[in-house]
């Protein structure tokens, strides 16, 4: 059984490593590569960067800032926000991160989840999904959660898996930075339904949060404020899950 993985995110605004609870209340943290290399020290298996208003602002990627991380660390990072071409995606690669990630381009032109997949090997490609639950099923989200698209979660995932994705990073919009527990619902529905790793994001606040997850299914767990904040390292939680009889990388 492959070992369950622990990521940390790292979302950038202007540059820095910023928060938010539920997608709103944005507020700076730290330096990304500062962050970066503590969070390698702490037993961090992989990070992922995601430049939260590259989409809506119609900016390029922050390049500069992928090749600074890639020189300061030795544990696999996954770079996406404003990627939308797969000329990105190679320059993306070529700067040291060893995986993409896209959400809005690939809502807007599925077929581009084929073409990316073929170009760089559907192990390197993420596709990430940000869902809310509607009332009646758990909606996708894009432009940074900011924009329904009227389309199933679970639907969704199961087209880009069939599309060529080779993982999914599915975020709760309702549970994201509040620090009560991943969606386990979401994390279930969606890991059932494909055959793809899932990534779960949004939520984390304690070791059980992340056994909970891996419980309901997922492969990986991403959080940022049990981290930013020096609530827990990676290697407590790690401790945690071995306690939990959860196969995971000390």
């Amino acid at each position: 059984m492959l070992a369950k993985r622990i990521i940390g995110a790292l979302d950038i605004k202007n540059g820095k490593v910023v928060k938010g609870i539920k997608f709103q209340n944005i507020k700076t943290v730290d330096d990304p590569v500062i962050l970066s290399k503590k969070y390698e020290n702490d037993g961090m298996d992989e990070l992922v960067f995601l430049d939260i208003y590259a989409t809506n602002e119609n900016r390029d990627v922050m390049y500069n800032l992928i090749s600074r991380v890639a020189e300061n660390i030795n544990i696999p990072f996954t770079v996406g926000g404003g990627v939308d071409s797969i000329e990105k995606v190679h320059k993306i690669i070529r700067l040291g991160a060893d995986k993409v990630f896209i959400n809005t381009f690939a809502l807007n032109n599925p077929d581009i989840i084929k073409k990316v997949s073929y170009e760089i090997g559907s192990s390197n490609l993420v596709i990430a999904i940000d869902a809310k639950f509607n009332g009646k099923y758990y909606e996708v989200y894009s432009n940074s959660g900011s924009m329904p698209k009227n389309l199933n979660a679970v639907e969704w995932a199961k087209t880009v898996e069939n599309y060529g994705a080779g993982e999914i990073l599915l975020t709760s919009i309702d549970n994201d930075g509040t620090k009560s527990g991943y969606d386990n619902e979401l994390i279930k529905i969606v890991s059932e339904n494909v055959n793809i790793p899932v990534i779960a994001s949004g939520g984390a606040g304690s070791p059980d949060d992340f056994c909970n997850a891996f419980k309901a299914g997922a492969d990986a767990c991403l959080a940022g404020s049990v981290f930013h904040y020096n609530i827990y390292t990676a290697s407590e939680i790690k401790n945690y899950l071995k306690g939990c009889g959860l196969n995971v990388r000390i």
